[in-house]
């Protein structure tokens, strides 16, 4: 039975990311189609940004890296600036809440500052300081651990020890790669750590990712897509990421 191009297109996504590479020939005898339709699959898919059409076949993308924190800062403001009051909407006053390290947190920081009697963790400084200049009785408790100076942030042993002293409400989580297939994923090893232990120490996972990180992986998954509750970004997803999320249930922001 021939397969239905969605369908098709599906699987061939499927087989480029377990391969890493594929050609357009192996595929056109594995689907019994011509290398035009597969050229035509795998332009649409390109186009969907899922993967990465290279001269004679696909590749699969590559992992998403990221820059220093104030090179962050600058990227996708007005995107991490809907995030954030989107975020502030869900958060009501009184609540415990962890926020780790991220430029899309530090923006979500200043949106929650109005909000009256939260009690916040943070391994971040830079959030630290935002909340504990708020007047409307936030209480900050910032982690410690080991101190990185250009996320001003903690991480390590210490720090995730310390985050299991506490039972929050809600975590809200930056994410540097957020994708149907392997969940939430961070480009640092030590973060991801962080965001994991908060994880399990939360009522409520939350995470805040821009577009330019849906659809795409890192290297380091700090939870599947079932493990969190709901995703907050600037426009929705593609159809994958978006069907993924409406079928496990998870709440669209």
């Amino acid at each position: 039975m021939r397969l239905k191009p969605k369908q098709r297109q599906s699987q061939i996504l499927d087989m480029v990311s377990a391969h890493g590479h594929i050609s357009v020939e192996v595929l056109a005898l594995n689907f019994n189609v011509s290398v035009e339709t597969i050229r035509r699959d795998l332009g649409y898919l390109a186009n969907c940004g899922v993967l990465q059409k290279i001269h004679g076949g696909a590749k699969s993308l590559p992992l998403n890296t990221e820059s220093s924190f104030a090179e962050r800062m600058s990227d996708s403001v007005s995107a991490k600036e809907v995030i954030a009051s989107k975020l502030a909407k869900m958060i009501e006053p009184g609540k415990t809440v962890f926020l780790d390290t991220g430029s899309t947190t530090l923006i979500c920081a200043k949106a929650l500052v109005a909000i009256k009697d939260l009690t916040v963790i943070t391994n971040s400084l830079r959030i630290a300081q935002v909340l504990g200049k708020s007047q409307s009785g936030i209480t900050v408790h910032l982690l410690g651990g080991h101190y990185d100076d250009d996320n001003d942030e903690t991480t390590g042993p210490l720090t995730i020890e310390q985050i299991g002293h506490y039972q929050a409400d809600i975590a809200v989580l930056c994410a540097a790669a957020v994708d149907a297939d392997s969940g939430v994923t961070d480009a640092n090893f030590e973060e991801a750590q962080v965001a994991m232990a908060m994880i399990n120490c939360a009522n409520r996972i939350v995470i805040v990712a821009d577009s330019t990180k849906l659809d795409s992986k890192a290297a380091y998954r700090v939870c599947r897509l079932n493990r969190m509750d709901a995703l907050v970004c600037e426009v929705a997803p593609q159809a994958k990421l978006s069907n993924a999320l409406a079928h496990i249930g998870i709440e669209l922001h």
